[in-house]
């Protein structure tokens, strides 16, 4: 499949209510809650007045369509380690998944913020996401963990 890894465009911040969204890892047999979940605090700091500094997002573009994004930003959320460090967030809609696309993304994030001077990257991520092995396969470890998720970070 060809595709095209960017920035994204000021005016394209929108899609990322798209993309918190399809971030949510859903448990195979589990339905997809509402869309209004992300209205959760815990989860609208990923995307609440994106566009500050130390706010980065690259987009993954077929056909000239935004199939995916991968995000960081300096939060209190689920993956903070330090005022430093960056959480991640990535997404992909479904039917553009098992591509390599998310690992290209990745890869191109973690490229990213090397060249800004950042030092480390962390994301917290459930144990029962298939994502997991792709965040090992890219350089994040464990660093911590509780009965459900990881806390994972990748040093530069």
């Amino acid at each position: 499949m060809d595709y095209k890894i960017r920035e994204i465009r000021e005016s394209e911040y929108p899609v990322l209510t798209d993309f918190l969204y399809e971030a949510i890892f859903i448990p195979e047999g589990m339905e997809k809650p509402p869309k209004s979940v992300i209205d959760k605090p815990e989860l609208k700091v990923y995307i609440t007045d994106f566009g500050k500094a130390d706010d980065w997002c690259l987009v993954a573009e077929v056909q000239e369509k935004i199939v995916g994004a991968v995000w960081v930003r300096i939060m209190d959320d689920y993956g903070h380690i330090d005022n430093e460090t960056p959480s991640f967030a990535i997404s992909l809609y479904e039917e553009y998944r098992h591509m390599g696309i998310g690992t290209a993304l990745m890869k191109a994030m973690l490229q990213f913020l090397k060249g800004k001077g950042y030092k480390q990257t962390s994301l917290s991520v459930q144990k029962a996401n298939y994502a997991v092995n792709m965040y090992r396969k890219v350089g994040f470890e464990v660093i911590d963990e509780n009965e459900e998720e990881y806390i994972m970070v990748c040093r530069m």
